[in-house]
């Protein structure tokens, strides 16, 4: 729904296929956590089936003590209400938080999808679930602030780079990823956290190196990472 005339409009929006604006004031926000000192995986597996919670539970190939959960909802309060609950109980109680990791942000348009619902919606909670594709990178970036100084169309050229590389291994079958923006949301000021998913590890590798010859990662990044890599070991039923 547009926001009335004279009201500020920070709806998400896009373009009909008929051309016409549309307009959706929804989004999905998505956390990421990572934890150490997880010697029993059983458990927390069965604890999470048993929850009402939508996401997914990652083994860290870099810690063989660490696990990531990445869970999601549209409603903030999620995070402080159900999730918080949940994760002040056994086992999750015993284990160590490890904050370096943290991420957490929302889905966003970028003004030309003509499905909003299944672009910020539906699409990234399939993708994250899909048990097809269990192996993930999760990272949070920052550009250079100068970034946003300059011109529309410079930017539109930088960015329509780095998304014809994403395009590419998305065809091929290779990554799907996950973008969100993390505005106001992060306690190191990035800018966007990047889920990037596949049916293999190495293909995930090899798109970000191919991501370093652009001129955004060259040039107009000023941070990236930490890096969590791991492979889904439970993933919860895609919802209708």
């Amino acid at each position: 729904m547009r926001a009335e005339s004279g009201e500020l409009d920070i709806s998400e929006k896009g373009i009909g296929k008929d051309g016409t604006p549309i307009y959706l004031n929804r989004r999905l926000f998505i956390q990421f956590l990572a934890f150490g000192n997880c010697r029993d995986t059983e458990e927390v597996t069965k604890r999470l089936k048993e929850s009402d919670i939508e996401g997914a539970l990652y083994l860290d190939i870099n810690d063989p003590y660490g696990i990531g959960i990445v869970t999601m909802s549209e409603d903030p309060d999620f995070f402080i209400g159900y999730l918080r609950s949940f994760l002040n109980q056994p086992p999750f109680t015993n284990l160590t938080l490890k904050s370096e990791y943290t991420m957490f942000g929302r889905t966003y348009s970028f003004g030309y999808e003509n499905d909003l619902e299944e672009a910020l919606i539906k699409e990234p909670r399939r993708r994250i679930l899909d048990k097809e594709w269990p192996w993930a990178i999760w990272y949070p970036l920052q550009r250079v602030k100068g970034f946003e100084t300059l011109p529309e169309e410079e930017q539109r050229a930088i960015l329509g780079e780095h998304g014809r590389i994403g395009f590419k291994y998305g065809r091929a079958g290779y990554a799907r990823d996950i973008r969100l923006a993390c505005f106001g949301l992060d306690k190191n000021d990035n800018d966007f956290v990047i889920g990037l998913l596949g049916k293999e590890l190495y293909p995930l590798s090899s798109v970000v190196q191919a991501m370093r010859k652009t001129k955004q990662t060259s040039k107009y990044l000023s941070r990236l990472g930490p890096f969590f890599i791991g492979k889904a070991i439970w993933q919860s039923e895609i919802r209708t």
